[in-house]
């Protein structure tokens, strides 16, 4: 794959020697892939991407993969804060109200291989801005295909355990911050957060199922 270059002035240098060690996968919200490439690179708005993959397929490479693109904002993963610092951003042509293309979905996933190999990024420390972010963010959204990304070895496996027969929102809370979830907010927002990535469009109160996707995680790539 060869990206199309677009250089965006909004960048720098990653703190403290950190090198990307995560994968962080946003929509972009907007109209069009090339509103969304002219806001990345705007000067004024101060935000940023290395990739952004268009409906077509089309991926633009907007600021290297050493240096600190401003895609993440406040958050924190699996304890760790700054995660511009500690990841490489991709943001994906698509408004949160219907699913991601076909040409789309191909171009991440080619890219992610090659990100993931040449980073040595393991698939658990591919996540969503909702991820890191829980209640300020909500991209990549429900439509996104994680299943489809786990299957390939793209993003880490989720468990096919049966969660628990009295399920508590303590007890879920525990199981998600171990489980990487560890932003500071309250049992709702994280339960809110895990359903974006595992059960898409479930609502209502806390459920056995709400558990068993976490049940897998582990420390593999902490």
């Amino acid at each position: 794959m060869t990206p199309h270059q677009h250089p965006s002035p909004n960048c720098g240098l990653r703190r403290d020697g950190l090198i990307p060690r995560f994968v962080v996968l946003h929509y972009t919200s907007m109209a069009t892939a090339a509103a969304a490439i002219d806001r990345l690179c705007d000067p004024q708005a101060e935000v940023s991407a290395h990739y952004v993959i268009c409906k077509t397929g089309r991926v633009t490479q907007l600021v290297p993969e050493g240096l600190r693109a401003w895609h993440a904002g406040r958050g924190q993963w699996q304890g760790l804060d700054d995660i511009n610092s500690r990841s490489i951003g991709i943001e994906l042509d698509n408004d949160g109200q219907g699913p991601f293309t076909e040409p789309l979905m191909q171009s991440l996933e080619a890219l992610l291989q090659g990100l993931l190999q040449a980073w040595s990024i393991p698939p658990n420390n591919v996540i969503g801005h909702s991820d890191m972010a829980p209640g300020r963010k909500f991209d990549p959204g429900p439509w996104f295909d994680w299943t489809r990304l786990e299957a390939q070895g793209l993003a880490g496996p989720r468990s096919q355990n049966a969660g628990p027969d009295t399920p508590n929102l303590d007890s879920f809370a525990a199981m998600a911050r171990a489980a990487g979830y560890t932003a500071d907010v309250d049992a709702e927002t994280l339960l809110a957060a895990t359903r974006l990535r595992y059960r898409s469009f479930a609502t209502g109160p806390l459920e056995p199922a709400d558990y068993a996707p976490l049940g897998q995680h582990d420390d593999q790539g902490r």
